[in-house]
């Protein structure tokens, strides 16, 4: 049950389909792809030393070399492990180091941060560069058969953070990805061959899990020139590839809403846009509806149940005339096909239509449990159901609306921040007596962080000291954009730091609506 299989498959049927591109360009057919990653699963099961089961980090920028490596990873019965490349080489050795990896494939941008993050580890993990001599020269090796696999071993590591501010990886297996593979299909969206998925968000996320589907279908999967999400281009790419898709963050939809160069583009050759990773206002998705037309997708997934959980596809969009069509298009969706969804209480208890509490999902495409935490696997599988950590009600017709984030997770930028890990970076300054961080909406971001920092009495301490102390210790994008240095936090009786008067201190004194 390799999930490397869809590919050989896809090669066999449309061997002179083209398969990657790079901007305006085919770079490899199905034909050729499946032969780069059988000699380059060849090599690391031979030249580079690995063993059935051993985790490939793969830290990278989108790249075409990425798909030839995450399905290298699966054809020789090796487990990925896609790293956000824009972590804090202190973030990258950690999750390195807790997942074992023993050969790192990094792309060249990133060589001289993996270096950094390499050299902390004992033993050190090897190193590849994509597109390096050596790379090229594994890559032209003998390559290997298909490896057998249980539908049950690990195919994809995907670190997440949690409330503790440790990253968690959830173990992804090859029936995790064949259902998820399956469910695109059955829910999101139909696959033409001859259509294309361009990958403007990281593929280390939703996008790269979005191949999978394209690859199964033997339809292409393009690059942009810029690894990632530029107006201009994408509206460029647009007019190159026919029936193309993307998936998108909320705040890049609005950014391509908002672009004044959208007025005069051609969209013709736009299919379909997945939008995920955040709630997007109703007001933006009526606006991205008018401008835009039917073309959007709603899902809503984690990575221990990636990218499947709920969806609002194409058929609710167009439902004007439905009585309760803003409701709908408020809402996270409808249950997917092969997906159970519930609302329960602290107990477990299923509630009724309306009530609220947190939101639990079971089927094949719940992850297996944490990679080595046994603790944290426990308390999110319970009895067959994960439990999200997100709360939400139901309404009568199954529509899942999402009321709360439970973690108060900070979405920037459709990537995740907790809270916690930069409140323990900045409770290391001996200055600082107490902190919370939150998030307050942003008009391009989403939301962006904000920290209330309460200094040690008779001490000072700046923001441009706060910053060099995160910018040392956790990834740039996470880092707060804004600090309010006050005399002390409100708390609830038992000593809980009140965030709910944090936000509306700040809806009260910048003019923003409360974060969602």
């Amino acid at each position: 049950m390799n999930i490397a299989g869809t590919l050989v498959r896809a090669a066999q049927a449309n061997a002179a389909r083209p398969a990657v591109s790079h901007g305006n360009g085919v770079v490899l057919d199905y034909g050729e792809l499946a032969e780069q990653v059988g000699r380059l699963a060849g090599a690391m099961r031979g030249s580079l030393g690995l063993e059935r089961g051993d985790r490939v980090a793969l830290v990278m920028t989108n790249c075409v070399a990425y798909l030839e490596v995450l399905y290298a990873c699966w054809h020789a019965g090796l487990a990925a492990v896609p790293v956000n490349a824009r972590l804090h080489p202190r973030e990258f050795a950690y999750i390195l180091e807790d997942s074992g990896a023993r050969l790192v494939v990094a792309s060249e941008d990133l060589v001289a941060a993996v270096g950094e993050a390499v050299s902390a580890l004992s033993p050190e993990p090897r190193v590849l560069v994509a597109g390096s001599d050596e790379y090229r020269s594994r890559a032209h090796g003998d390559p290997v058969a298909l490896a057998e696999v249980g539908p049950g071993d690990l195919a994809w590591l995907f670190y997440t953070s949690g409330t503790t501010g440790r990253p968690k990886g959830a173990m992804l297996t090859h029936r995790n990805m064949y259902s998820m593979t399956m469910n695109y299909l059955a829910d999101v969206d139909v696959i033409d061959p001859a259509g294309c998925m361009i990958h403007a968000a990281p593929m280390s996320h939703g996008s790269g899990l979005y191949a999978l589907p394209h690859v199964a279908r033997g339809a292409n999967n393009v690059i942009p020139e810029s690894g990632g999400f530029n107006v201009d281009e994408a509206l460029a790419l647009i007019r190159t590839w026919p029936g193309c898709s993307f998936f998108l963050a909320p705040t890049m939809v609005t950014r391509l809403v908002n672009s004044d160069a959208l007025a005069t583009a051609d969209l013709t050759n736009l299919k379909t846009i997945v939008y995920g990773g955040a709630p997007m206002y109703l007001a933006d998705t009526l606006r991205a509806l008018e401008v835009i037309g039917n073309r959007f997708v709603q899902i809503y997934g984690q990575g221990e149940a990636p990218m499947t959980i709920s969806v609002l596809p194409k058929r609710l969009f167009e439902d004007r005339g439905h009585p309760r069509w803003h409701e709908r298009l408020a809402s996270a969706g409808i249950a997917r096909t092969d997906v159970e969804v519930r609302i329960v209480d602290e107990d477990g208890e299923a509630l009724g239509p309306g009530e609220v509490g947190e939101i639990t999902c079971r089927g094949d495409v719940v992850m297996a449990g944490y990679w080595n935490n046994p603790g944290a696997t426990a308390a999110a599988l319970r009895d067959g159901w994960l439990w999200t950590g997100d709360v939400g009600a139901m309404d009568s017709e199954g529509f899942l609306t999402l009321k709360d984030r439970s973690k108060d997770m900070i979405i920037s930028g459709g990537t995740n921040i907790y809270p916690r890990e930069i409140e323990e970076v900045l409770l290391t300054h001996a200055a600082v007596f107490e902190c919370a961080v939150i998030g307050r909406p942003h008009a391009d971001w989403g939301e962006e962080v904000v920290a209330f920092v309460v200094p040690v009495p008779g001490e000072a301490v700046t923001a441009d000291e706060l910053d060099r102390l995160c910018l040392e210790s956790i990834a740039r994008f996470k880092r707060p954009r804004a600090y309010r240095f006050v005399e002390g936090l409100a708390k609830n009786n038992y000593g809980k730091i009140l965030k709910t008067v944090l936000r509306d201190r700040l809806a009260g004194e910048d003019g923003n609506r409360p974060a969602p």
